[in-house]
């Protein structure tokens, strides 16, 4: 098993307004100086906050499919496609297919916490389709219970969410204290945010905001010592296509 554990003080940083809104991010941009390159499909994670509420303003994007998972309070979303502004409540999501080009905006209101996630779907292929995007409400999601955990599926068997980028499976996870074990597919990488709570893997004890890679393994064995969230994505150790650093590094 090989295991990469991020601190929240060893992830980039951003903010947006004045610090109106900050961010962390396990995965950043290049410019951002953070330790985490992108791999495998995933580009790009952040967690962004607000004490106050702020709008992120219009902004253009291409290619990448962009997911929202709101985490606590409300959003309201516009985007140049619709022309209007949709509110997103806590649990809900958003999936941006940008394809040939849309421009979006977010206003965070005050006490919101969201993801925002950008995956790499082979842009040779998706820079040429039109963009397309969806709302999906907290209860569209599939939910299951046994012996200590919650897991809500965001993408995956009985989701709704469809996504262009391949391979990918996202589960939002509650644990009661004590033991589980967690399956994955052979030849998957898991990445794991600590939402909220304390855990511990692999002898390693992670607290509130923390992040982990992990791979070369088919099963994971987490111990929550108290109530935990998580959101659990997976996604492929090997693609089939150049992702984005790929095609288009400076040589």
């Amino acid at each position: 098993m090989k295991v990469t554990i991020q601190r929240k003080s060893e992830q980039a940083t951003g903010q947006f307004n004045n610090g109106e809104i900050l961010e962390n991010k396990p995965i950043g941009f290049p410019q951002d100086g953070g330790p985490q390159l992108p791999y495998s499909n995933l580009f790009y994670w952040a967690h962004a906050w607000t004490d106050v509420g702020s709008l992120i303003g219009k902004h253009p994007h291409q290619g990448f499919e962009i997911m929202s998972i709101v985490l606590e309070g409300d959003i309201v979303h516009y985007d140049s496609k619709n022309d209007s502004w949709f509110p997103l409540n806590k649990g809900d999501v958003q999936i941006i297919r940008s394809g040939s080009g849309i421009s979006h905006a977010e206003q965070m209101n005050k006490g919101s916490h969201i993801f925002q996630i950008w995956f790499d779907p082979d842009l040779t292929k998706t820079l040429s389709i039109e963009p397309t995007y969806d709302d999906f409400n907290e209860d569209q999601f599939p939910v299951s219970e046994f012996d200590g955990m919650k897991t809500k599926t965001i993408k995956g068997i009985g989701s709704p969410l469809q996504m262009d980028t391949p391979g990918i499976d996202i589960f939002e996870i509650h644990l009661e204290s004590g033991k589980q074990e967690l399956r994955l597919k052979a030849g998957d990488v898991a990445s794991l945010y600590l939402i909220d709570g304390k855990l511990n893997i692999e002898d390693e004890n992670l607290e509130k905001d923390d992040f982990v890679i992990i791979s070369e393994t088919d099963s994971i064995s987490l111990e929550a010592t108290e109530e935990t969230r998580l959101l659990l994505i997976t996604s492929p150790k090997k693609l089939e296509y150049k992702p984005y650093l790929e095609l288009y590094r400076r040589m």
